[in-house]
């Protein structure tokens, strides 16, 4: 055997006995999608990344957009967590809570914007591929849960919007200021206040223009909330990340 052949038999048996392959090509991936985008990369351009064979992913991927799509589902399980623990049930009270939730939605966006990509920019067919699907339906569930609560508020005499109506609306807010100011990537623009300020501002504006209250109500002694009840959800949650039903 000459040397050449016995250096590509080493690098092979490298590929394809990797400590851990799929994590390493999860992570490959990622730095890819942080230099050039969710669209900018092959399966090849990975699998060099992660230092293993060309043939070496296809143990664990079937292609590129399986790679992504794993990426994808494990950022919505990152957003999932993070939202539900800004949310917090909308203790102390509902607007204050959601203001939480829209700065976690900002700051998931600017730490993580590798995850952020392969989510909302790769074009993944998300309804083709039902763990990701799920994950992202889990993670839109926390601002439709956040909508009906908002719905709640709504005072006597003022038409109650559908909750996922609101909740469609929020959401294209918040990824609007996220994708276009709270980027921590190049795609960031400038603005002459932080955003979230300039989300906070939008949420107030739009609930006072449906003409709910917006200011925060005091725990009513006995540490029960004097806030209405919550409106108990209208059936399986659907949005933007996956098909409505």
């Amino acid at each position: 055997m000459s040397w050449r052949k016995d250096k590509d038999q080493r690098r092979a048996e490298r590929g394809y006995h990797h400590g851990n392959l799929k994590e390493a090509l999860l992570q490959a991936a990622l730095d890819l999608i942080a230099q050039k985008g969710a669209a900018g990369f092959t399966f090849a351009d990975a699998a060099r990344m992660a230092g293993v064979s060309p043939a070496a992913p296809y143990r664990h991927f079937r292609d590129r957009d399986e790679l992504l799509a794993s990426i994808a589902q494990r950022g919505f399980e990152q957003f999932e967590q993070a939202l539900t623990q800004a949310w917090d049930d909308g203790r102390p009270d509902t607007v204050t809570a959601f203001e939480r939730v829209g700065k976690a939605y900002l700051r998931f966006a600017r730490e993580e914007p590798s995850f952020y990509s392969a989510m909302f920019e790769s074009g993944l067919p998300v309804d083709s591929n039902p763990p990701l699907q799920a994950a992202s339906e889990r993670a839109f569930a926390i601002i439709r849960a956040a909508a009906e609560r908002l719905a709640a508020l709504a005072p006597p005499g003022v038409p109650r919007p559908p909750a996922m109506m609101m909740a469609l609306h929020i959401w294209s807010m918040s990824h609007g200021v996220a994708s276009l100011f709270g980027r921590g990537d190049a795609a960031r623009r400038k603005l002459p206040m932080s955003p979230e300020d300039l989300l906070e501002a939008e949420v107030l504006i739009y609930l006072r223009g449906l003409g709910f209250p917006t200011d925060r109500k005091p725990a009513e002694q006995g540490g029960k909330s004097a806030e209405p009840p919550p409106v108990p959800p209208g059936g399986t949650p659907s949005g933007p990340w996956g098909r409505p039903k």
